[in-house]
């Protein structure tokens, strides 16, 4: 991909028949790590509820939670693109509210484009920001937000109902003007009829390898959280058995004296100490 990834980079992508990359970060120093790595594009997610507020569910992260995240992020990047999740309720209850609050993300948080979850019910809405000049990506199947209606995280497009009201999501999103779509939780198949449905990119997660890219949390797959691993999480490092580990060296060398040893030290004088006497 080019030096600077932008929205056209990911179409430019999917004409090319090259993957995209995609992972969450919350934070300036994990943003870039990731940047440095070359991922195409850095997803502030609502996933932050969980993996970095430790609640059960994404429900009650703020658009707040998400401004100050994403200020965070942005700063640690340089050629990915950054974009941020639209919380639950932040484009629910008007046109007005959804296209003041993706304004808010990106001219405070500095994201260059957002997420929202839902497809036709909310293509109105998605085109109206669409229109205000912010880039959206769609978000459908199974939608994290709508976890309490689900009756659960489980697996969507499964039935023949299920199955074409998500192609049919995923082409009323593209009408719409997304720019790319995220599409979690679904069978291979189904994903891979939507991504040759529509001429969009279709970023899978948890929807198998015939998508346009992946995207994945970073603390699943770089093992830090461990409350919950979905099936479709492939944990690339066992970092929490490493921190936890070096946690211990320096709980043991604080306790024995040995840490800090004179090269994590400063010196002075001694004439100067003594002088303190």
């Amino acid at each position: 991909m080019e030096k600077k990834i932008s929205v056209k980079s990911f179409q430019k992508a999917k004409d090319e028949n090259r993957k995209i990359t995609i992972l969450t970060a919350y934070d300036y120093s994990m943003a870039k790590i990731l940047d440095e790595a070359g991922i195409d594009s850095i997803l502030v997610g609502d996933s932050l509820g969980m993996v970095f507020q430790g609640n059960e569910s994404t429900l009650p992260v703020t658009v707040e939670d998400i401004i100050y995240h994403t200020r965070a992020v942005t700063r640690g990047v340089s050629r990915a693109l950054v974009i941020a999740d639209m919380p639950f309720l932040s484009y629910h209850i008007s046109k007005e509210e959804a296209i003041r609050n993706a304004g808010r993300i990106i001219k405070e948080g500095g994201a260059e484009a957002v997420k929202i979850e839902g497809g036709a019910y909310f293509a109105h809405t998605i085109a109206a920001i669409v229109q205000s000049q912010i880039p959206v990506m769609g978000h459908i199947g199974l939608t994290p937000q709508s976890v309490n209606v689900f009756g659960g995280f489980k697996v969507q497009g499964r039935s023949t109902e299920s199955a074409k009201q998500i192609l049919e999501d995923a082409k009323i999103l593209e009408d719409a003007g997304v720019f790319a779509i995220t599409l979690e939780g679904v069978p291979e198949e189904l994903a891979k009829l939507i991504a040759e449905s529509v001429t969009i990119p279709v970023i899978g997660i948890g929807a198998g390898k015939y998508c346009d890219g992946q995207v994945l949390v970073v603390n699943d797959m770089l093992g830090m959280y461990s409350d919950f691993v979905p099936k479709f999480v492939k944990q690339f490092a066992k970092l929490n058995v490493e921190i936890k580990a070096a946690v211990q060296e320096y709980i043991s060398e604080v306790q024995s004296g040995s840490f800090p040893a004179e090269e994590n030290t400063y010196g002075i004088d001694q004439e100067i100490i003594d002088k303190l006497y």
